[in-house]
Parts: structure tokens; C-alpha cells; sequence
């Protein structure tokens, strides 16, 4: 043994049961007796492969045979009681596997080293087809751009030439160098033009309208154009059925607070619910200003009246969750003007409602027959047939003349002492400002519906006299 450079030592000196691997340690194998002992290593050993759990064999160094003949030798000799000693399970499969063995889970070197370069290959292969993509993606987007610039070129030459046309119909007109059926005939065939660019996919490639101070002043310098029609009328469809839902909620919730405030809280308003409807009608206009900025950018054509009074209805609504809302004594006096603001609101979700359902259904008539854009909207306008009209107007002009009515309410219990709060004169100032524009934009297009009737009047007219 000693010429073998190896000497054996008893397990049972060290700590604990030896497990495969450990550097200080040699595993070796006794043929005759199929044991295993531990040899300690006194000279170095050849390199081992690249898993610890492999059990070294030395192929020039001889075995030592460990032998018992009698449980007295046991007792007395060193080497009987190494060979009785118990070692680890995996020292003993390696005694029966010639004196080679792997753990589980581990890879011998060469197939972990494949697995490592198949690995790396993949990993090449997908950063050079993402580089390839870019490219691809870049190149298209260069085409593309070169595209739209020209299309948006022959887009703005075509509609200077519809109004050019339509500028020298109207002077020849005037002039009576034109027939006024033919005359006719050509403004509706440069209508339908307009109308087949506007509501086409053309009119992505219209340079963009200005955004606006409010987009830029919530969402700065972006641009909210949607360059595909289908996206365009999504907005459109949301925008509607956002007004559909707000209008039955513009309807429910002042109904309740005026119900419960009959029938629970004995004439008088907690401020709580007050103000929580407040802050409801806060989000509300902010977000029918966001969609109706929105929906003016992508073509829709609304008045921009119409815009500029939910400004207002935001400036209201914050100012009044400021407005302290006082209870007894004498609460009914003190609350006057929020009951009847909260009446105003039932009859605005009721019109609301009507247009809603009357204005649309001749909307889509009119787009049908090429007389409105598919982006257009209805909001305030009295767009309806004839007996819509004389359902629509009257509720209107009273709806109007009820919020002048609430806003001078609340100037008068201002000016006499009863509330001398500045929110009470700032809501009562806006509820007339409002009120009176919409008046006047009610009757303006009036105005322009009724001129419309007349001339088709006079066209008809002359179409029988001839």
C-alpha cells in the first residue's frame, strides 16, 4: 500500500458518513468482497471529469481486499472494523457500478457542453432575426411615409379644386351665365365629392385640425388624429353611447337625492349626497370636453359652442363642491337654489333622452343621403323632421329659461344677504351665460334649417313652372 502511495484510513474517524466526491477522499472498490472503503489520497490523482458526483478509479494503483474470517478479528483488527462500517448509498452503488457513477440531474461534460453551445446558436440566431426585423420594419416605414406625403399632396390639390369649382358656380350663378338646375345638379355633385373624401380613407391624409388649448393644456403636443376611418367612427360610437349612459344618470340621480330628501331627510339636503353629485357632474363634462375635443380633431363637425358650454359646466361644477351647503334653520330657504338646480338636471336628462333618440335616427338619414358626415354628432342641435321638431324645440327653449331662472335665483339670494358666498355668485353668473347661449345658438340654427326649406321651396317652385 505504502508503494502505492495510498493509504487506508477507517471511516469512522471522520465526522459523519463520506460522501462521493469530496476532494480529500478516494473512493475504492474491493472486487471480492464488493465493499467500498475511503482511501486518503497522499500523492496526486489524475484530473477528474467536470461532475463532482463522480467516483474517481485509480486504473495503476492496486485494490486493497479487506477480509473477515472471524468476528475475533473484527474486534481486534482495524481493517475488520472499516470493513464493517455502514457507508453512504451512493458509495455503495458505486461499488457495483465498477467504480463509476453520476448523481441525478447531472450531464457528463460533452453533453453538457452541446447543450451550452445549442443554447448560445439559438440565442445568436434570434438577436440576428430581430436586426433582420428592424430593418424590415424600418424600410416599410420609410415607404410608407414617402407614400402618405404624396397622397396627402393630391388631397389638399383636390379639395382647393372643389372649392375653386364651387366658388365659380356660385359667381356664375350670380351672375346668370349658369343654369340654376344645372347649377344645382353640379353643387350636389361637388357635395358627394366632399363628402366621399371627408368620410373616406382619404381624410387621414388631410393635414391635421389644431388640437386646442385643452388637449395641449392635459395632454401636451400629442396628437389624437386616428389615421384609419374604422378608429375614427369607434370614437365616434364611444362617444355615443358615453352620452347614452350619462343622459339616463343625468335623469336617476337628482330624482333620487330630490325623493329621499322628501321622504327621509325632511326637506333638507345633507351636504354629503350634494356633493357627491357635484363631483359626479365634474367627470361627467370633463369627459364629453375630452371626446368632443377628440372627435373635432378627427373631423366630426360640432359647433363649437356646444364645447365651450361643458367648460363652463366644469368651471361650475368644481366651483360648487366649495359651496357649503347649510342646513337648519330655515333649510328649505337656504336650499332653494340647489333644489331647483336639481330640478333643472331632471328636465336636462330628459332632453338629453330625446335627442339622443329622435336627433340620431335623422342623422343617419342625412348621412345616408350624403347631406352629413359619418363623423358628425348630435348635441344640442335641432337637426330632427318636422315633428321633432315640435317636441324637441319647446322642451328646449323651457329648459333654457329655467337655468337663466335657477342662475338669477342665485344672484338675488346673493345680493339680499341670504347666502353671500362668492360660489353662489360665481354658479348663478354661469348658469345665465350658459343659458342664454344656448338660446342663441338654438335659434341660429333654426334660422339656418328654416333658410334651407326655403330654398328648396323656390327650387321646387321653378322646377314646376317650367
Amino acid at each position: 500500500m505504502a508503494s502505492a502511495g495510498v493509504s487506508i484510513v477507517a471511516a469512522a474517524h471522520r465526522q459523519g458518513p463520506v460522501m462521493v466526491g469530496d476532494p480529500g477522499w478516494l473512493a475504492l472498490t474491493c472486487p471480492s468482497e464488493r465493499r467500498v472503503v475511503c482511501a486518503k489520497k497522499s500523492r496526486p490523482l489524475p484530473s477528474l471529469p467536470l461532475a463532482s458526483s463522480l467516483i474517481y478509479r485509480a486504473p495503476q494503483i492496486p485494490t486493497p481486499t479487506i477480509t473477515l474470517s472471524s468476528p475475533s478479528q473484527a474486534k481486534t483488527s482495524p481493517s475488520s472494523r472499516l470493513g464493517r462500517r455502514r457507508f453512504h448509498p451512493s458509495i455503495r452503488s458505486a461499488g457495483r457500478t465498477d467504480g463509476l457513477a453520476m448523481a441525478d440531474g447531472a450531464e457528463p461534460a460533452p453533453a453538457a457542453e452541446e447543450s451550452a453551445k445549442r443554447i448560445g446558436d439559438e440565442v445568436r440566431r434570434a438577436v440576428e432575426q430581430a436586426k433582420e426585423l428592424q430593418d424590415m420594419a424600418s424600410a416599410l416605414n420609410a415607404r410608407t411615409s414617402g407614400e402618405e406625403q404624396l397622397i396627402g399632396q393630391r388631397a389638399v390639390a383636390l379639395d382647393s379644386t372643389l372649392r375653386r369649382l364651387r366658388s365659380s358656380i356660385d359667381s356664375q350663378l350670380n351672375l346668370k351665365l349658369l343654369d340654376p338646375k344645372l347649377a344645382e345638379k353640379l353643387e350636389e355633385e361637388l357635395q358627394r365629392a366632399r363628402c366621399i373624401m371627408v368620410d373616406g380613407d382619404a381624410s387621414s391624409f388631410f393635414p391635421p385640425k389644431p388640437q386646442g388649448r385643452f388637449l395641449r393644456m392635459f395632454l401636451g403636443p400629442i396628437n389624437v388624429r386616428a389615421s384609419k376611418k374604422d378608429v375614427q367612427l369607434k370614437v365616434k360610437e364611444e362617444y355615443n353611447s358615453y352620452r347614452d349612459r350619462t343622459a339616463l344618470l343625468f335623469l336617476l340621480f337628482p330624482a333620487i337625492l330630490l325623493v329621499l330628501r322628501s321622504r327621509i331627510w325632511d326637506g333638507c339636503l345633507p351636504a354629503f349626497p350634494v356633493q357627491l353629485y357635484q363631483a359626479w357632474l365634474l367627470v361627467l363634462y370633463t369627459g364629453l370636453a375630452f371626446r368632443e375635443n377628440i372627435l373635432r380633431v378627427n373631423g366630426s363637425d360640432i359647433r363649437p359652442w356646444w364645447i365651450y358650454h361643458h367648460y363652463f359646466a366644469m368651471i361650475m361644477a368644481l366651483v360648487s363642491l366649495t359651496w357649503e351647503i347649510k342646513g337648519q334653520p330655515k333649510c328649505s330657504q337656504k336650499q332653494r337654489g340647489v333644489q331647483l338646480f336639481l330640478q333643472w338636471a331632471i328636465l336636462q336628462g330628459v332632453a338629453m333622452l330625446l335627442q339622443n333618440r329622435y336627433q340620431r335616427q335623422r342623422l343617419y338619414t342625412r348621412i345616408a343621403l350624403g347631406k352629413a358626415k359619418r363623423m358628425d354628432v348630435v348635441w344640442g342641435e335641432t337637426a330632427g323632421v318636422e315633428g321633432q321638431l315640435w317636441l324637441l324645440c319647446p322642451i328646449l327653449f323651457i329648459l333654457q329659461g329655467f337655468e337663466a331662472y335657477v342662475g338669477f335665483l342665485l344672484l338675488r339670494t346673493a345680493f339680499v344677504g341670504m347666502a353671500s358666498e362668492w360660489q353662489v355668485i360665481f354658479c348663478g353668473m354661469l348658469l345665465v351665460i350658459m343659458a342664454v347661449g344656448n338660446f342663441v345658438n338654438t335659434v341660429q340654427t333654426l334660422m339656418t334649417k328654416s333658410r334651407f326649406k326655403a330654398k328648396m321651396k323656390r327650387t321646387k317652385s321653378k322646377q314646376c313652372l317650367d
